[in-house]
């Protein structure tokens, strides 16, 4: 029943973080911790699988659909994000070893999402001052800061790597979200990495991940498909929805989480 349950949240949420740039994990996070059916480190191990399923199938249907990408942007900023996935994940883990309760790691989670949820929302709805940097040492930095983010809070990258993305090197909100899913794959592939590494796979249900892959990869198809039909006014529109959804959830989850510790 829970297998069958992430199978439908996945579809629909990689479908949308796909067309959105955000990876899915931004709703797939928020949705299984309301679910309530598994502990913080492996809702966090689900999201990453799922989001790094979609990632995959995503950028390389674009790539065969003949998408231009600027390699060099993607090769810097994906290495930034591989060390900052690394770093993020370390973080994450050092976290669960310091707090007696996991709710709490789970709430550093939900505030830093709410965080960057507005900060993102802000930006695009108000149509902030874009900067147009560039350099190896600006992609990387890019890189490093999305990949920890994406990889401490578990959601895969989030609207953080589209509104930075459009405020530090002035993309287009479409071509945001294609390096944006490029992006979330390397830094989602090194915190796989990063755990088989540490942990290991072996506190995790893998027999779960024959419901997780099938409908990672049909979101992701879903999504890019979608993308490419879709305005930038409609992205955009798309993009700023899924953040209010997303905020009203997590606040939610939030406020359980803090009344269940007072009392």
């Amino acid at each position: 029943m829970v297998g069958l349950l992430y199978f439908i949240v996945i579809i629909l949420a990689n479908t949308v973080g796909a067309i959105s740039g955000m990876g899915g994990g931004v709703i797939i996070k928020p949705v299984f911790d309301f679910i309530g059916a598994d502990s913080v480190a492996t809702i966090s191990f689900y999201s990453t699988v799922a989001v790094f399923t979609m990632s995959l199938v995503s950028t390389f249907r674009q790539i065969g659909s003949g998408v231009k990408f600027n390699w060099s942007l993607i090769g810097w900023i994906s290495g930034g994000a591989i060390i900052g996935g690394v770093l993020g994940n370390l973080t994450f883990e050092f976290f669960l070893q310091i707090f007696a309760d996991e709710a709490l790691v789970k709430l550093i989670q939900i505030i830093l999402t709410i965080v960057t949820l507005v900060l993102a929302f802000l930006y695009t709805k108000y149509d902030w001052k874009n900067f147009e940097f560039s350099g190896v040492l600006w992609y990387l930095a890019c890189g490093l800061i999305l990949g920890f983010l994406a990889s401490l809070l578990g959601i895969g990258g989030g609207p953080i790597n589209v509104a930075l993305l459009m405020l530090l090197f002035s993309l287009p909100i479409k071509d945001a979200t294609l390096y944006s899913i490029a992006t979330i794959f390397f830094s989602q592939l090194s915190k796989l990495v990063t755990i088989a590494v540490t942990s290991g796979f072996a506190r995790y249900d893998l027999s779960m991940l024959a419901f997780l892959v099938p409908a990672a990869i049909i979101g992701g198809l879903l999504g890019s498909k979608v993308r490419t039909i879709l305005s930038p006014e409609k992205v955009t529109l798309v993009f700023q929805g899924v953040i209010i959804l997303v905020l009203l959830i997590n606040c939610y989850n939030g406020w359980q989480i803090i009344h269940s510790i007072s009392m």
